[in-house]
């Protein structure tokens, strides 16, 4: 027993370490491709097959930012990733006073790498959401409002990811440094 739930344990952490290489491939193709598709209400007729990629992958994402957001919490990450939760923002403050005097945040902890994490996951969770919104209520009216609403998340996301990768530069090269 002690042994199949070891090699249980072993495959989700792999599980949980190809998730997040998951999102990451799957949100560089579909915000590539998102110009090639043509969706109002739904699919139409004479969808092509970027749109059917986009609404397919669009679904497989939208469950791994779930369960992402899911193996976050469950781990106990949650408090690093949303001190304000707890009202907690010694660390923050830390980061941001000794961001204005130059100095780079810590990664890890409760601070401004992590909180940036936390606001990630959810910007993906909201984008996640509103695009299964929006294919369920595909021909109706209140479609092209979850749209709207689908497009507003994947501009905060895709800022998301510019800062992310700026963050991981950062770190990068505080790691170097030190």
């Amino acid at each position: 027993m002690a042994n199949s739930s070891s090699v249980l344990s072993r495959l989700l952490t792999k599980l949980v370490d190809y998730q997040h290489v998951g999102i990451i491939i799957l949100s560089v193709f579909l915000i590539s491709s998102s110009g090639w598709i043509f969706m109002g209400r739904g699919l139409r007729n004479s969808a092509s097959i970027w749109d059917y990629l986009h609404v397919y992958l669009g679904l497989v994402i939208a469950g791994l930012s779930v369960s992402m957001l899911i193996t976050h919490c469950v781990r106990g990450q949650w408090r690093q990733m949303f001190p304000w939760l707890l009202a907690d923002f010694s660390q923050l403050s830390k980061d941001l006073s000794g961001l204005v005097k130059g100095r780079i945040p810590v990664a890890g902890g409760r601070g401004l790498f992590s909180c940036i994490e936390g606001i990630g996951i959810l910007l993906l969770v909201g984008v996640g959401f509103s695009g299964v919104i929006w294919f369920f209520l595909q021909g109706s009216t209140e479609a092209l409002v979850w749209r709207g609403y689908h497009i507003l998340l994947v501009k905060g996301f895709i800022g998301f990811i510019l800062v992310h990768v700026f963050c991981a530069c950062l770190h990068l090269l505080d790691f170097i440094r030190n």
